[in-house]
């Protein structure tokens, strides 16, 4: 019998979190998130998934400056330089987020969902990044609609981001003994390859 395209039938596709959640899951990999603007909307994502309790370890909602510099070691210097809306700062709350909870994987996101303007930047302007073994990667988006509909889109664009870091990782053979493989540093241009699985902060 040939398939059939009927929408009744067919097979809703797989979200970005649940991908994510599956393939960390394969790799016994974990996953914390830091999050700003997104006030714990990524972790939540990730958490509707069936079986996430596998691989989310935790999130930090850092909404204030102190906050980041208090719990994700955004360094003070920086957001005092630049603000909190900025790739740099991204990278940071990545970073911070994994090493304080010491998982595989940390996602960020900090941004500006309106009404108005915040820090001189636009209503839109948001950036995520995601820290992995291999280092971090960041996007800037420029996002419109409404504060729920910047918000929602990204979420979606930060797991989305994670979706490509952890399948590049995978289509990477592993070393030797090491049944997870990595990534090269190209394209993530925020400091060296990092232990894949470091420890806590203490």
């Amino acid at each position: 019998m040939a398939p059939t395209d009927d929408p009744l039938t067919a097979s809703p596709p797989e979200s970005p979190g649940a991908r994510l959640v599956a393939r960390l899951t394969e790799g016994r990999e974990t996953l914390a998130c830091a999050e700003s603007l997104t006030a714990g909307l990524v972790a939540a994502t990730v958490a509707d998934t069936p079986g996430a309790s596998a691989v989310l370890l935790g999130g930090v909602v850092a909404y204030a400056a102190e906050v980041k510099t208090a719990l994700l070691d955004v360094p003070a210097e920086l957001i005092d330089r630049v603000g909190t809306v900025d790739p740099d700062v991204a990278v940071a709350m990545a970073e911070g987020v994994r090493r304080r909870l010491g998982a595989t994987w940390g996602l960020s996101t900090t941004g500006v969902a309106g009404p108005g303007p915040s820090e001189g930047k636009p209503v839109g302007t948001v950036h995520v990044a995601v820290a992995g073994p291999s280092g971090t990667v960041t996007r800037a988006l420029q996002l419109n609609g409404t504060r729920a509909q910047i918000r929602a889109a990204t979420v979606a664009a930060v797991l989305g981001l994670a979706d490509e870091e952890t399948g590049a990782t995978r289509r990477t053979l592993a070393p030797a003994g090491d049944p997870r493989g990595t990534v090269g540093v190209s394209g993530h241009p925020h400091g060296p390859p990092e232990p894949h699985d470091p420890a806590p902060a203490t």
